[in-house]
């Protein structure tokens, strides 16, 4: 079960961060300018963020397995439509249908293990997802400049079609099917519609004001985009079948987990973006150098995420989620000095090391984290929110700080300029990292249903997941369910 779930993910997440490294080539090849750039990654993250929610639902309502090999099999021919894209925006409106596939998948992942999993083993099951899955978007990287520089940026789109194949074939074989047996009712497609249109006009207002500035069709698009998204929270409240239920957000750790997810993943997302670019454009490295660089983030967390998963669940979630962030936002303090005639070890390695680590930790005790403060009814519902929190961060990063960074029109062509404004982009995201930390210290909790708790497995039931002690949405409905065992 947990091969299948990352080789579905894994593909999600690898494809998320293998484009990194190509974008130099694409941009010469498509004559792509920085704000091109943005949206070739944009335009998949997008959807994804948009549609994230629905995935989550429609997998509690019709089959988590279902719903989740249906991704799969769209992910694949969007990345076949992605290879063979002809032009910039060819490639764009592609990886928009990629963000869909990946919008069906990743949710479906996490749900299916916190439902198929015992609650004793769940803590060390999301750890080792998160951490495989995490490799997969840290080895991204790597295999891009591998490809790109044996043949051509398209092999990065196309090698996912047989690894989908591989996952489809898992799943049917191994994951049972799991679904809400109380999710009744129609498919939110008003919310979905004003979700869309609301990033996507923030998202276009926010790149296109870095490169033309205030005009006023950038803050036209705006305002009909922050319109949309407050259209968005009135439909989810008087919806009868609404795609986010509200009520999610009344537990304060749910609501305290997601807000850490957002700051610290717009604050990694940028390192992504930027820094293999960086590598090729100012300190001349090719592809392959410039994937192969950012390996020991791979390793360490190939090492440590299972243990940092486990180390929440004996300690609580509120010191690994304070300390991991902390240590993410020193990693990018230091790559900020990457700089022309700056060496691999004696600036760039050093930077990704303390990166790698801070990731490490952060990441398995936060998705813990979010799956335990929610009742086991929202597990679909739970993981599709801090999945579109973390890529609507990335989102907004991305459209956000390369403008104010300087980061636009030809800039990536030109080293010096680039150098500068990755120094900028760095220590602007070190400060959002950093800030992440301080709000979990503040707002996460090491407490299960409202009490202090050591959080033994003897005391692991139904609805209480010790691997972040918050306090889960138990409903009456949930409680006599778990008496029950129905």
């Amino acid at each position: 079960m947990l091969l299948a779930t990352v080789l579905g993910t894994g593909i999600a997440f690898l494809d998320m961060t293998v484009v990194n490294v190509a974008l130099p080539t694409i941009g010469k090849e498509l004559d792509a300018t920085v704000a091109g750039l943005q949206w070739i990654v944009n335009g998949y993250t997008l959807t994804l963020a948009s549609l994230i929610l629905i995935g989550g639902s429609l997998g509690d309502r019709f089959g988590r397995r279902r719903v989740f090999l249906v991704g799969i099999v769209w992910f694949a021919l969007a990345s076949l439509f992605c290879g063979l894209a002809p032009s910039e925006g060819a490639l764009v409106a592609a990886r928009a249908l990629q963000g869909i596939g990946g919008a069906l998948l990743t949710p479906g992942s996490l749900a299916i293990i916190q439902a198929s999993f015992r609650p004793g083993d769940r803590a060390r099951a999301v750890g080792a997802w998160s951490g495989l899955s995490g490799i997969a978007a840290a080895i991204g990287p790597f295999v891009g400049g591998w490809l790109v520089g044996a043949g051509s940026w398209r092999l990065i789109f196309l090698i996912n079609v047989p690894l989908a194949i591989a996952a489809v074939a898992v799943t049917i074989q191994y994951v049972p099917e799991t679904r809400d047996p109380d999710s009744v009712g129609g498919i939110d497609v008003s919310g979905a519609v004003l979700t869309a249109v609301g990033l996507a006009g923030v998202s276009w207002a926010l790149i296109e004001s870095g490169e033309r500035g205030a005009t006023a069709g950038t803050l036209t698009a705006g305002a009909i985009g922050v319109s949309a998204l407050a259209g968005f929270l009135a439909v989810e409240w008087r919806s009868r079948h609404p795609m986010m239920p509200l009520e999610i957000w009344r537990s304060r750790q749910f609501a305290a987990a997601n807000l850490v997810t957002f700051v610290v993943y717009a604050a990694i997302t940028i390192n992504f973006f930027l820094l293999s670019v960086d590598l090729q454009q100012v300190l001349g490295y090719s592809p392959m150098h410039a994937g192969l660089a950012t390996v020991p983030v791979t390793a360490l967390m190939l090492a440590l995420s299972a243990r940092a998963g486990m180390l929440a669940q004996r300690i609580g979630p509120r010191l690994p989620m304070t300390v991991g962030p902390l240590i993410v936002a020193v990693g990018l303090a230091l790559l900020s000095r990457v700089q022309a005639g700056t060496t691999y070890l004696g600036t760039v390695l050093p930077g990704v090391i303390v990166f790698g680590l801070g990731l490490t930790l952060t990441v398995a005790p936060l998705t813990a984290t979010v799956l335990a403060a929610a009742s086991e009814r929202y597990a679909g519902i739970a993981s599709g929110v801090n999945n579109a929190v973390s890529r609507g961060a990335g989102l907004l990063a991305i459209a956000v700080i390369p403008g104010i960074a300087g980061l636009t029109g030809d800039a990536y062509r030109d080293p010096a300029t680039f150098a500068s404004g990755f120094r900028t982009a760095m220590l602007m995201s070190a400060m959002l990292a950093a800030a992440g930390g301080a709000l979990a210290w503040l707002f996460i909790r090491n407490e299960v249903a409202g009490r202090a708790h050591a959080c033994p497995a003897a005391q692991l039931d139904r609805r209480h997941y010790c691997a972040a002690d918050g306090a889960p949405l138990a409903t009456a409905r949930d409680a006599q369910r778990a008496r029950t065992g129905n």
